[in-house]
């Protein structure tokens, strides 16, 4: 039997104990049995016991990052813009998500060092004013990235109201009557992880925004991962974030004419 390695068993057992080596003795005798039969075609190098994956469900479908993903990625197909722009949200999920069936054009102040059907690149710190794409575009997403502007993590410049400036020039971006979805880390008490990231209170984000946008709907992620979706406005549970900790909130913001 080949070598395995000492540091994957050591890291696997002490993680999960018991289980771990009762799965360990079965993986034994599986790998005794496949060789056994095994033909000319392959020979086994590395060995890399995976012990556990059969006990895993078949994947994860939930969490603030998947649910926002589909939602916005699903708004935006059935709203169909002429041209949807994103700022700083993931590539390798919501974005990915919209490239399978339209063009995205994508800001960020890190550089994108990959070229992939459907996604057009543009590397910009969103907190200095862009005014060569002002009134640009009729569609744009802004999920999970406000919350980290001008706290320094991402390479941009320290700024206090880095979010201020960054969701200003983002309304400048966007056309009259244009849809921008938002997503911000949200709790009952406003504070910063430094240099982590902001988190808000609903209020405050409403405050921020309404001499310039309408809220069209406002969905939330709560502490306990549960997608509600379009919530009354006039909910009075909104004046204290749902009494979140560590939820999200998503709105989709018509700006004014």
């Amino acid at each position: 039997m080949k070598k395995i390695s000492i540091f994957n068993l050591i890291d696997i057992h002490i993680y999960r104990g018991e289980k771990t080596n009762k799965n360990y003795k079965n993986y034994l005798k599986e790998y005794a049995s496949f060789k056994s039969n095994l033909s000319e075609d392959f020979e086994i190098s590395n060995n890399y016991p995976c012990l556990l994956d059969k006990y895993d469900n078949a994947g994860v479908a939930s969490g603030q990052y998947f649910i926002q993903d589909l939602y916005v990625a699903q708004q935006i197909y059935k709203n169909n813009p002429t041209r949807h722009v994103d700022i700083g949200s993931r590539i390798d999920g919501f974005v990915a998500h919209v490239a399978c069936y339209r063009e995205i054009e994508v800001f960020d102040i890190r550089p994108l060092n990959s070229t992939v059907t459907n996604i057009i690149f543009r590397q910009l710190d969103i907190t200095k004013e862009p005014t060569q794409y002002y009134n640009y575009c009729d569609s744009i997403s802004c999920l999970h990235a406000l919350e980290h502007f001008g706290l320094g993590r991402y390479g941009d410049s320290i700024d206090v109201d880095g979010h201020k400036k960054g969701f200003l020039n983002i309304s400048k971006i966007l056309k009259p009557g244009g849809l921008l979805y938002l997503s911000v880390p949200i709790s009952e008490k406003q504070r910063i992880e430094f240099n982590a990231h902001r988190i808000f209170c609903i209020p405050y984000i409403l405050e921020m925004c309404k001499d310039t946008f309408i809220t069209q709907s406002i969905s939330y992620i709560d502490d306990s991962g549960f997608f509600n979706q379009n919530v009354d406005l006039n909910d009075s549970r909104i004046n204290n974030s749902f009494n979140c900790i560590h939820g999200c909130a998503i709105f989709v913001l018509k700006k004014r004419v």
